[in-house]
């Protein structure tokens, strides 16, 4: 049973998803349903022999198309709603033991093609509100495939995390007219503190309020809303610093880097969001190479994240590691 509920605490809705708990979880790579499915052996969610880069509703979804009606009565307290939505499974390689900071950044741009296709056919449903593409990588996350890939969430609201954000850069343009991202941007371009990787069109970087050691966001340096704004050359760029921040978190720990992968771009509600601005975030939950950050007490209780380590030293800590990158 999928329904969304809302919170009146907080103000938002969560869904639930029954379903869900009878999803695949580590199964050994011969019967990996993320692998290209095999003459003889059992078919996988993607029926043919080989693949590139392969997007696909997922099988065990938070949301639906046409959900079921909620299994509880609405009321005026406590509202319920059809978990209406949408959630695919994206599939970055046929290789069950790579990873993406493992593949060349050509795939990275076919990916980002694959990300912008489906922002716009999503975006363009009349009950999508909001489509996020996200990554979740690593057992440590809770992984339960370990086939590289990500997802893509259709929400029929704009989730909490980007409306504050898109509160606070409102309050920001009216204060100052600018864009807090693009402020924010030329800060970090000034300082070179915190800066990881930078190229022509984009930046990389830890931000000064970083609630995980090894959290870094990804930045265009053009104001730009969505993918549906990039253009062929801000497309390769972006290809480029994400293959080499990804190859530089392998090489903190000399192993494969966990972390959640967030892609936050303007909503697909038909509302103006001049005001905002495309970037990826990610949070790897390593603070040592066996030791994580775990959201404890404070973080999960009362919000406030607690970091007990210096964007500035674990940011030329990461930009050390950087390489350049083969296309």
């Amino acid at each position: 049973m999928s329904e969304l509920r809302w919170n009146p605490l907080l103000g938002e809705w969560l869904a639930t998803a029954t379903e869900r708990q009878e999803r695949t979880f580590h199964p050994p790579p011969d019967y990996c349903p993320l692998c290209p499915s095999k003459p003889g052996a059992f078919e996988t969610e993607v029926p043919k022999p080989d693949y590139d880069v392969v997007v696909f509703e997922n099988k065990f979804p938070s949301f639906r198309r046409d959900p079921p009606e909620p299994a509880v009565p609405d009321s005026d307290l406590y509202p319920v709603r059809p978990a209406q939505g949408v959630c695919e499974v994206v599939l970055y390689s046929p290789d069950h033991h790579a990873t993406l900071a493992g593949l060349p950044a050509r795939q990275y741009l076919k990916l980002i093609l694959a990300w912008t296709d489906r922002y716009k056919a999503l975006g363009d449903l009349d009950f999508v509100k909001y489509v996020f593409m996200f990554e979740n990588k690593g057992k440590e996350i809770g992984v339960t495939l370990s086939h590289p890939h990500g997802q893509i969430y259709a929400y029929p609201f704009i989730p909490p995390v980007i409306v504050r954000e898109l509160n606070q850069c409102l309050r920001h343009y009216e204060a100052t007219r600018e864009c807090l991202f693009c402020d924010m941007v030329e800060r970090e371009l000034h300082d070179r503190k915190r800066v990881i990787v930078e190229s022509e069109r984009f930046v990389a970087y830890i931000p000064f309020f970083a609630r995980w050691p090894y959290e870094v966001h990804v930045v265009p340096k053009s104001h730009v809303l969505s993918f549906l704004d990039f253009d062929e050359a801000e497309q390769i760029d972006l290809a480029i610093v994400m293959k080499q921040l990804l190859a530089a978190y392998d090489r903190v720990f000399n192993k494969s880097m966990p972390y959640m992968m967030n892609i936050h771009q303007a909503p697909t509600d038909g509302m103006p969001y001049d005001h905002y601005h495309f970037h990826i975030e990610f949070y790897p939950p390593l603070r040592q190479a066996d030791k994580l950050k775990y959201l404890a007490g404070s973080e999960t209780g009362a919000g406030m994240f607690i970091n007990d380590t210096l964007a500035e030293e674990k940011a030329a800590e990461l930009h050390a590691l950087v390489r350049p990158e083969a296309w």
